[in-house]
């Protein structure tokens, strides 16, 4: 027997819908929500009915323009993968619909929020590192290019030089030599570290103790360094020098963007965590050690987080670009990765680790 659409009861319906519901008015006070937009909002009927989403939400991860926009415009939008950041400290990628509606003479914006889900992040995570392979090989390849021109400029300055009756004149030889070196180190840089790791049983929290003590050297202000260690996390099997210099990498451009941007009780901290059934790059792990390194500064720019292991990408004046990209390829060596995730007031890089007793893989 079929139903009626007039039998459904259409409140218990949404009610019991996946994705989140969310109607707001004009002034962005929320005038429904149903049980999935509760869940997700971690919060009360009480505490969020007829009160603006900005009491729960982040201003930055957010554009209310963009709502009210819609409303005045009488247009729909949709927002892919974005960023909810909550007040509490929380954040999740959603999936967002807006629609304008018109109920007894008032204008309301329906909104649905679709949180991603984990299979998706992964498959997100997987595409990001075929990405980041290509626009190695390209520069890997570019660089190269680039080698063998140099040696032969610079073998030619130098037989230049020994051939000039003027000694006024050798300076600029020198020039070319000088800046020949200068190129080529950089190449060698943009190339990143190709030495196989020397892996042996090491104490990831030895490893973190050595970067403290190497940033706080460094850091020219005040910065408070916080530790939260998992004491059961075991000895694994990685190359140490390797494990250092990427969180060494990591800790330094937290310290410079506290710096940078002044922020008002600078935080950097450390926690090390477990984690079980970790999926790196396709790759099931049946345990990993993780490695965090939080900070409270400004967070990672919007137009940067999609690119920002690409070498030569930064956002600072003098930066090279290469730290993170860098760090990235050391955690390649260990079948690791390094994932980030940043907004403003809050930026976590964690490096993650496969736990394995002995690995036979370079």
């Amino acid at each position: 027997m079929s139903l009626k659409p007039d039998t459904f009861d259409l409140h218990q319906l949404i009610h019991t819908m996946k994705t989140a519901v969310i109607v707001v008015n004009e002034q962005m006070l929320v005038h429904f929500i149903n049980d999935a937009g509760l869940n997700l909002l971690e919060t009360g009927l009480s505490q969020i009915k007829d009160r603006s989403l900005s009491t729960v939400l982040l201003g930055d991860s957010i554009d209310f323009d963009k709502f009210t926009r819609a409303l005045s415009h009488n247009e729909a939008f949709t927002e892919a993968e974005l960023q909810f950041c909550f007040k509490d400290g929380r954040s999740v990628m959603v999936d967002l619909h807006a629609t304008p509606l018109d109920h007894e003479s008032d204008t309301f914006l329906l909104i649905e929020v679709l949180p991603i889900d984990k299979q998706r992040k992964i498959s997100q995570e997987t595409q990001q590192y075929a990405q980041q392979v290509a626009a190695k090989e390209l520069i890997r390849g570019l660089a190269h290019e680039i080698k063998n021109p140099l040696g032969g400029i610079r073998g030619a300055a130098q037989l230049l030089g020994k051939e000039l009756k003027d000694p006024s004149q050798a300076e600029f030889t020198q020039m070319i030599i000088d800046q020949s070196d200068r190129l080529r180190a950089l190449v060698d840089r943009l190339l990143g570290p190709n030495s196989l790791p020397q892996k042996r049983m090491c104490n990831l929290h030895e490893i973190i103790e050595k970067v403290l003590t190497v940033i706080s050297a460094d850091i020219m202000f005040n910065i408070h360094v916080e530790r939260d260690y998992d004491p059961s996390i075991p000895e694994i099997h990685a190359d140490p020098d390797m494990i250092q210099q990427a969180l060494l990498n990591i800790a330094r451009n937290a310290s410079q963007a506290l710096k940078s941007a002044k922020a008002t009780n600078p935080v950097i901290g450390f926690r090390t965590r477990i984690e079980r059934q970790c999926v790196i790059k396709g790759k099931r792990h049946g345990l990993c050690a993780l490695i965090s390194i939080i900070d409270n500064g400004p967070g990672v720019p919007a137009e940067l987080k999609d690119t920002l292991f690409y070498p030569m990408v930064t956002s600072k004046r003098k930066g090279s670009g290469l730290g993170l990209s860098i760090a990235q390829t050391l955690a390649d060596h260990h079948q690791g990765k390094i994932d980030v995730e940043s907004f403003p007031g809050y930026t976590e890089f964690t490096l993650h680790l496969p736990i394995t007793i002995k690995d036979d893989t370079p």
